[in-house]
């Protein structure tokens, strides 16, 4: 069982940044890890994901924008958000997948709004 804990999130204006990180209980160096997003009644959709060789992928709504990035020395994993937008509004999830293991942490709120 590994365990997740986000941080980062809080509220800002349009065009905005933040930084959010995601610590794992265990070792995350053999995992891919990855942000999910969830906005109030719509579904929960990806947002980066990063493998343990370190290649990314991005939805088409973070290209250019966010960064995901990976610490295995710190077992954390992050989300730089920048030129944040209203419609960046979510819950935010990191997720950990390793062979049949997948773990998602409890979420941390993204408020983007004047």
């Amino acid at each position: 069982q590994v365990q997740l804990v986000e941080s980062g999130g809080g509220l800002v204006q349009p065009g905005g940044s933040l930084r959010l990180s995601c610590a794992a209980s265990g070792s995350i160096s053999t995992a891919s890890m990855g942000w999910y997003r969830q906005a109030p009644g719509k579904e929960r959709e990806l947002v980066a994901t990063i493998t343990a060789y370190r290649n990314t992928a991005y939805a088409d709504s973070a290209k250019g924008r966010f960064t995901i990035s990976r610490d295995n020395a710190k077992n954390t994993v992050y989300l730089q958000m920048n030129s944040l937008k209203p419609e960046d509004t979510a819950v935010y999830y990191c997720y950990y997948r390793r062979n049949s293991a997948n773990y998602w942490g409890q979420g941390t709120q993204v408020t983007v709004s004047s």
